[in-house]
């Protein structure tokens, strides 16, 4: 059962530690991209093309004139839907001319063209994401029942089932490495010249560090789960 011993003794601390350094990772790396667009949102192409016509060409080009593409309100809210085949572009996203907007555009493209080619890792984690967001969910359950009664065994199987989002998260990362490596191919074989070229990538690689810390921040918090657990079973001692 809970008691004084589990709020105070090392293992709790530890972990909270961990997901203070968790949530400060996560931070940076939002304030990284945010700043990256900001400043890549108000350098304008040579070409004067707007993301949707980037990602129009883009997709065209390469045999998928059949995927639509719409405009979705938010900020940076884009995404390549593989179950309906969709583009989805933020407003600024898809009426702005700007170095961001075209970066932007063609990573979401990236995500189709490896959906179009059956890219493993894609494949892959599409295939996962209800069984690692049920697991987690039910992963939680577990482990506050454990906690609650007392028995270390079935806080042990929630963290295992909870584990799985990190497994996502890992393979998330080649995933949003790969759209954005053919992004900035594309992109500069066709779209920018040097200068654009090197902001398009500076605003990529900071979108992608925002994967590396939510994968980061994920582990961290998982450890504290597990210290957590631990510390729960000493206390019972």
């Amino acid at each position: 059962m809970f008691n004084y011993y589990y709020y105070t003794n090392s293992y709790y601390m530890l972990g909270n530690i961990l997901v203070l350094v968790g949530v400060a990772l996560m931070a940076l790396a939002q304030m990284k991209v945010s700043s990256a667009y900001n400043k890549y949102s108000k350098v304008q192409n040579s070409r004067h093309l707007t993301g949707y016509d980037v990602a129009r060409e883009i997709l065209d080009q390469h045999g998928l004139s059949s995927v639509q593409i719409f405009e979705v309100q938010g900020r940076l809210s884009d995404h390549y839907n593989p179950s309906n085949q969709t583009l989805h572009l933020s407003r600024d996203i898809y009426h702005g001319t700007s170095i961001a907007s075209l970066a932007v555009a063609a990573h979401e493209c990236g995500h189709a063209l490896q959906h179009q080619e059956g890219y493993r890792p894609l494949t892959f984690r599409n295939a996962i994401v209800p069984v690692c967001n049920f697991s987690y969910n039910l992963g939680w359950v577990a482990i506050m029942i454990g906690l609650f009664m007392g028995r270390t065994s079935i806080a042990w199987i929630g963290v295992l089932l909870t584990s799985l989002m990190l497994l996502f998260q890992i393979i998330t990362l080649p995933v949003e490495f790969d759209a954005s490596s053919r992004a900035l191919s594309i992109l500069n074989d066709r779209y920018l010249v040097q200068d654009e070229y090197f902001g398009a990538k500076k605003m990529l690689t900071a979108a992608a560090l925002t994967y590396v810390a939510g994968m980061l921040s994920t582990l961290l918090s998982l450890l504290r789960i597990v210290l957590v657990v631990l510390g729960n079973d000493r206390g019972r001692d």
